[in-house]
């Protein structure tokens, strides 16, 4: 490594502890932060999955940060510990009151304070919208979507023009440099984007195409793009 690229690393090192200092939703003395090449890992502990979920956001929202390796682990509090009954209980409810969530074909369960999430959806909106419902309960330690999307095939053209035409529409995403691939009901995403925040966009965009039931990431992040 250059002197250039660590001198560049220490300054992501120091400006995402700053970032995590300023995030209320983290204890930034429970993480560890180390910066190889624009890339961050995180390590240590942290009392819930929101506060590690909001950790690799804070260290995303950094200038130059390429990715992010999130090693937090997440340890029950000393007192007031839930159950997985009480979790499971809250899950379904939370999945009852969202209204952008078909709880009736959702199922969940709990073990170890680890959620995962079963059913049918039709759309990868939905699929997306159930594991957020879920996240920030109190006690969930992580989540696995195992959600099936089940949708009724649409022609792949339709679904390139509808992904480039919603690209097309976010401007600071310049589709140009997005390339948009659809093979029955999975999208192949390919180019450059500058930011993980743009990249998360593309890839947003492209999973709530009707018909599509994957998204195959290959973004590059690159600054300079």
């Amino acid at each position: 490594m250059t002197v250039l690229a660590i001198d560049s690393d220490t300054r992501i090192r120091q400006n995402v502890q700053q970032e995590l200092r300023w995030d209320s939703r983290v204890d930034d003395s429970e993480v560890g932060v180390a910066v190889h090449e624009g890339v961050v890992t995180l390590t240590g502990s942290v009392d819930s999955y929101a506060a590690k979920q909001a950790a690799a956001e804070a260290a995303h929202r950094v200038k130059d940060v390429l990715d992010v390796a999130n090693d937090l682990t997440v340890k029950a509090p000393g007192s007031g510990v839930h159950s997985d009954t009480d979790i499971a209980q809250a899950v379904r409810r939370t999945l009852e009151w969202d209204t952008l969530v078909p709880h009736e074909h959702i199922q969940s369960t709990v073990s170890n304070g680890w959620v995962t999430l079963t059913g049918t959806v039709g759309r990868g909106s939905q699929r997306e919208d159930a594991e957020r419902a879920v996240r920030y309960l109190w006690g969930v330690s992580g989540v696995t979507n195992q959600i099936v999307i089940n949708a009724p095939p649409v022609p792949p053209g339709v679904v390139q023009t509808a992904i480039e035409q919603a690209l097309e529409r976010r401007a600071a995403h310049k589709a140009r440099r997005i390339g948009v691939e659809v093979t029955a009901d999975t999208v192949r995403l390919t180019g450059r984007v500058r930011s993980w925040w743009e990249k998360q966009a593309v890839v947003g965009a492209a999973g709530h195409a009707p018909g599509i039931h994957a998204v195959c990431d290959e973004l590059i992040i690159d600054p300079l793009a």
